[in-house]
Formats: structure tokens, C-alpha cells, sequence
């Protein structure tokens, strides 16, 4: 099936995600149809991310506005594709149909990723409380689809290349309610559970922040990239935050964890290898970081330690992208080897910035002027 295309050229807002009645459709209502609203970037911003937003409610209602419609308009300005969720939920439809229809979500994505201008290996899911459940139940109940399926988005992997629960209910046993709507994800999760950004505040009284640690627990013992924070103030179902200037920092943070992630550009990182001197001599411990022109190209950097005289070298996983860069170099210490004496062997520490360009199998060999520095 593919997006239909109204006369004027245009894409519908809302596209269902079945043709036919829904699985498991108890009526015709607005309520049994699920569907996504499509909200696209400027075409000169867009990085062909694309990431589904599920909005709260604690599966009775949708808040598509807070939750939603803005988060969605917000994505957009930071060129990524945003598809709104309405999914099915009590009390007509039980959580496990608020799955499937987020499972159809992904897959419905994927197969019309070139008709979205989108990656469909850099598609990610975001939700908010039970919309935050029910993104980590995808991340965590995904299959490759079935090949035999005669529905051809069936055959799709229902599987998010991200995930980001915001102050998600993670396991309602756990939680101590509505255990049997809130089913255990913590429990799930594997190996191939999706790079997870989680979000919550100290303060939440409806959903506690420890239902984040639970999962992003689960998701260290199993070694899956991931990332937690944990705002002091602020109650249960703020979205964005957009009132807290400090709590609203949440999704900047999100936009660098996509950017390490390498979720916000298709192109690859490269291994890095090189040298770093001052006047001909080793520098002790030293930063080297890699700061891309190009905004959506992920940061690289290493740290070169005193024993390593000078030498570095940065995999591929953590490399950059070949570019133009400005790599600075924040020189720690001048010891070269170890010492317990305390002794001080620099003022302060120091920065240098220099442009270059990272080519793919050229090594990076600095020798910096000892004039040409900052003190930070």
C-alpha cells in the first residue's frame, strides 16, 4: 500500500494504517481507527530521520496537543520527520492492541520511507507515559515481520532504530499499578533492544523516575547504548517542558545524543589514527576532539593519555566523518608517565583550535605552537 496523493499534489495529514478495519476493530468510531499524522521538515532542513511520537494519557485518553502535535512541530524544526500515533485504548481496547497498532506504526513507516524522503534504517519512536510504555513495548516486542505475510507492510521489521521514553511506566508490577495494562518491558529487554535516550524528573509523583532506572538498568546488563536524565524539578505530563528552562534542556540533550548516535546523517564514520605534539615534543594528557562543520555529523574525540607519547587512534564506532572540522585540543597535564608526588605541572590548563580536513586514510598529525593557546 502506498500514500495516496490528493489532486492538488499534496499528502493527506492523517493516514490509517491498516486499508481495511484494524485487527482486532471493535467498531467504526474515530476511536478504532488508528492512524498517524505525517508532519514534514523544510525540505532544505531535512536530515531523513524520521521518529513516530506516541503521546500519553495513561491509555484512556491522547494528549496530542503538549504530547504530540508540538513535539512534532518541534522535530520538524530540527529537520527530523515526525509521525503522530493515535493509537487504541481503554477502556475499548486493551494495551496489547495499543502494541500492535504501534508495531503497524513502525513497519507503515518503513515501507513508505522513500515516499517520506526518510531513512528507513534511522527510524526511532518517542513517547510520553503511556505513550513512553508503549515505545518501550515496541522496542522490546518487535519482530523482522513475516515474509509470507500477503499484507506487504506485515513483511516489514516492526523494529525502532530509537527509542525515547519520556517519564514512561516501564513496568507496572513494579510500579505497584495497573500491572496487568503496564506489562513488564524491563524483562525483555536483549541485546537487540534499540539505542535508548530516557527521560524523567525527580519530582514525578504519578510515574516514579525509578521506573526509568529499571529499564535503563535492563539496558546496561545488556550493553545497549544508552543514555538517562533526571531533572530535579518538575511533576508528571509537562511534554517539552517548554516552561522550565531548565527542564526543557531535555531535548536539546536528545539532538546530541541522536548526533552521537549517528541517527541524524546516513554517511559513515571512519577510523582515525594520529599524532599529537607541541614543538616536536609529547604534550602528556591531552583531548583531541573533532567538531564537524556540518551540524548533523557526530562529534569524535579521544583522550591521549601520558603514557601514550602522543599517539592516538579513534575507531570507526566513535571516528569521524570525512569533512572539514575544527579540532581543538585541550592540553590537561604535562606529565608523560605517572607520579604521586602532586606536584603541578601546568598553570592551567590550555586550548588550541585548528581547522582540517578529515580524509579517509590520512592520518591527523598536529604539532602545535606553544604561543597559540587559550587558558579555559
Amino acid at each position: 500500500m502506498k500514500a495516496k496523493i490528493d489532486e492538488a499534489g499534496i499528502r493527506p495529514e492523517a493516514m490509517s494504517l491498516w486499508s481495511d478495519a484494524a485487527p482486532m476493530s471493535e467498531g467504526s468510531d474515530m476511536i478504532d481507527q488508528p492512524i498517524l499524522t505525517v508532519h514534514r521538515p523544510d525540505p532544505e532542513n531535512c536530515l531523513g530521520v524520521a521518529c513516530i511520537v506516541a503521546p500519553g494519557g495513561g491509555y484512556r485518553i491522547l494528549a496530542s496537543d503538549h504530547e504530540g502535535l508540538q513535539v512534532a512541530k518541534w522535530l520538524n524544526r530540527r529537520g527530523i520527520t515526525a509521525f503522530v500515533l493515535r493509537y487504541r485504548i481503554a477502556p475499548k481496547y486493551h494495551s496489547s492492541v495499543s502494541l500492535l497498532d504501534g508495531l503497524r506504526a513502525v513497519r507503515f513507516v518503513r515501507y513508505l520511507s522513500d515516499d517520506f524522503e526518510i531513512d528507513p534504517d534511522r527510524i526511532g519512536m518517542l513517547g510520553f507515559s503511556a505513550g513512553g510504555h508503549l515505545t518501550v513495548a515496541v522496542g522490546t516486542g518487535w519482530d523482522d515481520g513475516d515474509d509470507q505475510s500477503g499484507d506487504l507492510i506485515d513483511r516489514i521489521s516492526s523494529r525502532p532504530n530509537f527509542l525515547v521514553p519520556v517519564y514512561a511506566v516501564t513496568n507496572g508490577e513494579k510500579r505497584g499499578k495497573k500491572a496487568e495494562e503496564y506489562t513488564s518491558t524491563d524483562t525483555l529487554v536483549s541485546g537487540s533492544t534499540p539505542p535508548t535516550f530516557l527521560v524523567h524528573t525527580h519530582e514525578d509523583s504519578i510515574v516514579p523516575a525509578s521506573q526509568s532506572t529499571l529499564f535503563y538498568d535492563a539496558l546496561l546488563a545488556h550493553k545497549v547504548p544508552a543514555e538517562l536524565h533526571i531533572f530535579n524539578k518538575g511533576e508528571h505530563g509537562l511534554g517539552l517542558m517548554a516552561g522550565d528552562p531548565d527542564g526543557a534542556q531535555w531535548g536539546e540533550l536528545l539532538v546530541r545524543w541522536l548526533r552521537r548516535q549517528k541517527l541524524l546523517t546516513g554517511k559513515q564514520r571512519i577510523s582515525l589514527s594520529g599524532t599529537i605534539t607541541l614543538t616536536g615534543e609529547a604534550m602528556g594528557m591531552v583531548w583531541v576532539t573533532l567538531i564537524p562543520e556540518e551540524p548533523e555529523y557526530p562529534i569524535a574525540r579521544t583522550r591521549v593519555q601520558s603514557d601514550s607519547e602522543g599517539r592516538f587512534l579513534i575507531p570507526e564506532s566513535e571516528g569521524p566523518i570525512p569533512g572539514l572540522y575544527t579540532v581543538r585540543v585541550i592540553h590537561e597535564s604535562n606529565l608523560t608517565g605517572y607520579s604521586a608526588t602532586g606536584i603541578y605541572t601546568l598553570e592551567d590548563a590550555r586550548v588550541y583550535e585548528i581547522a582540517k580536513e578529515i580524509i579517509e586514510g590520512r592520518p591527523l598529525v598536529l604539532d602545535l605552537d606553544q604561543k597559540d593557546f587559550e587558558i579555559i
